[in-house]
């Protein structure tokens, strides 16, 4: 009778693995993050949907804005829930650098800012955003977020945010050491 759940048991173990991956389209397995590169604030036109990420509490340091140019026909969708950002809909570029600037900025550790421009696959600038650069003797780099950009179909993109690796482990302590590690090596 043994033998019958050892020949058994891999072939389950197979079809679970496969069961996982059915249902996501090869496309979407293949698509690569969009690209940012450095921008001037003189890029910045226009009217925009000003998307403010963070200041959930006081040492958020997780905190990003991002311009989404109105009338483009892309629409920027944050992957987190809606208490988690903010968004101001028909701001002028003017003010809304000027908000940015503020929003990104109101952290101790807050050294600068960055502003890049985000472009389609084509090379075109769909928005920008604007991060906090931090001081780089607190957390041993100044650029602390992983921030992504997802093509969706219907001219979506889906923005992934969070703290890079090193960062994440120093603010929350035990982190993949098994359970109730309470952080002690």
């Amino acid at each position: 009778m043994r033998t019958k759940y050892y020949r058994v048991l891999p072939v389950l173990l197979a079809l679970c693995l496969l069961g996982s991956f059915i249902g996501v389209p090869l496309s979407s397995a293949r698509e690569k993050p969009l690209k940012t590169e450095a921008a001037s604030p003189s890029e910045v036109t226009g009217t925009y949907r000003l998307i403010l990420y963070g200041q959930r509490f006081a040492n958020d340091v997780e905190t990003i804005a991002i311009f989404d140019r109105d009338g483009d026909g892309n629409t920027f969708d944050v992957f987190a829930p809606d208490f988690d950002f903010k968004i101001r809909k028909d701001v002028p570029a003017v003010e809304a650098l000027k908000e940015a600037r503020e929003f990104v900025s109101f952290h101790r550790d807050f050294w600068r800012s960055q502003l890049s421009k985000i472009m389609d696959g084509k090379g075109d600038i769909i928005g920008f955003e604007l991060r906090p650069l931090y001081n780089p003797i607190v957390y041993g780099v100044s650029d602390i977020l992983d921030v992504y950009y997802w093509p969706k179909e219907n001219g979506g993109i889906k923005v992934t945010i969070k703290l890079i690796p090193s960062v994440e482990e120093k603010r929350f302590p035990g982190i993949g050491e098994g359970p109730a590690s309470g952080g002690m090596r």
